[in-house]
């Protein structure tokens, strides 16, 4: 079942892996590892989405998404997007950045440095919006409650999140600005860039918020005409029109779950930009990512094992929370790839070993729904 599943998950590993060690040796291999680690380990929330409501739908459209809707928005966001993201930010385009990346890496090197904090201004801010909403949801499965607890009390203040974000923005532009201007950098006069990049940053949040919460709702609109349709029908003695229904909400499901996929997506090449600017090593590493979306998605669904590991969203969204942190901090100070990469990592392993555990309590106390509600509520 695993291997059927994964087989082509692990073919890509081990071809990724490969080429990464032909073009630029083992440091290139332990970039390409790394990213693929935290991709996956990011991607498994997006997978535990993209089960949950696949599982509603039928063969055809399930197929649809696993095809075409992972080429578009897996593919197409972790592989072209950051050709797209670095051609903009360095005033390239698509095709002159795709060679200069491979036949001048010096000088794609520099203009991706040269274009560094606006690009880390965008991608923090981003991240960190995710990484806010998160934590100041109330939620009724907790992983570090005596963090949690506080912070979903202070989260019922509206906009909170985006207040915050807005005031780490503008004292990271200020003090960019001042220490550029201190040293007489050559980006003093790019305080303005970074500040304009991360309001960028944040309103494309914002939008992708607003576009998914709007296809929830057509959805749940849908979901609810169709069960008031298959009332009236079976009150009338007719057949069910459950097919043409169906067919709209599971319409709405697969544009709700692009609009997803697209988000978590850029979350995976955002952070990928805190671990290396070499655009090979990106495409490998996020490609190897991008398989494993599918992979987990098709297994989760096959199985109906979504909740086993409860912390692990948890753990990706802190994760997701280090990551912004970290690009934010990048905009003037450099941090060794390695630590980026490994801060993730420990993260969703710290998260997953508290899940295993949490099991083994539940399963020492029975499994009865008394003891998994107490679990539930107190958190670690």
């Amino acid at each position: 079942m695993v291997l059927k599943t994964f087989g082509w998950s692990f073919a890509v590993t081990a071809l990724g892996l490969v080429a990464a060690v032909f073009y630029g040796g083992w440091a290139a291999f332990g970039v390409v590892a790394i990213l693929s680690v935290l991709e996956i380990s990011l991607s498994f929330d997006n997978a535990v989405v993209n089960a949950g409501i696949l599982k509603k739908m039928n063969a055809f459209w399930q197929k649809i998404f696993l095809t075409i809707g992972i080429l578009i928005a897996v593919f197409g966001m972790r592989l072209v997007f950051p050709v797209v993201i670095v051609a903009v930010s360095a005033s390239l385009g698509p095709i002159e950045a795709v060679d200069l990346a491979l036949t001048d890496k010096d000088r794609y090197q520099e203009l991706v440095t040269d274009a560094h904090p606006s690009i880390a201004a965008f991608g923090g801010m981003f991240l960190l919006m995710i990484f806010l909403d998160f934590i100041f949801e109330d939620r009724d499965i907790k992983w570090l409650g005596w963090l949690e607890r506080p912070l979903a009390k202070l989260g019922r203040v509206d906009m909170l999140s985006v207040c915050i974000a807005l005031i780490v923005l503008l004292v990271s532009s200020i003090t960019f600005g001042a220490h550029a201007h201190q040293h007489g950098g050559t980006h003093a006069d790019k305080a303005e860039t970074v500040l304009l990049s991360g309001i960028a940053g944040l309103i494309t949040y914002l939008v992708v918020g607003g576009l998914s919460g709007f296809f929830e709702d057509k959805l749940e609109e849908e979901e609810e005409r169709e069960h008031e349709a298959e009332e009236a029908a079976e009150r009338a003695g007719k057949p069910k029109s459950a097919v043409k229904l169906a067919g709209k909400a599971a319409f709405f499901m697969f544009l709700y779950l692009e609009v997803l996929d697209a988000s978590f997506s850029f979350d995976g090449v955002i952070g990928a930009f805190a671990i290396t600017n070499d655009i090979v090593l990106m495409a490998l590493g996020l490609g190897i990512g991008a398989m494993y979306v599918r992979s987990l998605t098709v297994y989760l669904v096959r199985e109906g094992t979504l909740d086993d590991y409860v912390y692990l969203e948890h753990g990706a969204h802190y994760a997701i929370g280090a990551l912004a942190v970290v690009l934010l901090v990048t905009i003037q100070y450099e941090i060794n790839e390695f630590i980026t990469g490994m801060i993730g990592v420990v993260l969703i392993g710290a998260s997953f070993w508290s899940s295993v555990r949490r099991n083994k309590r539940l399963a020492a106390a029975g499994g009865d729904g008394d003891a998994e509600k107490a679990e539930v509520s107190s958190g670690v």
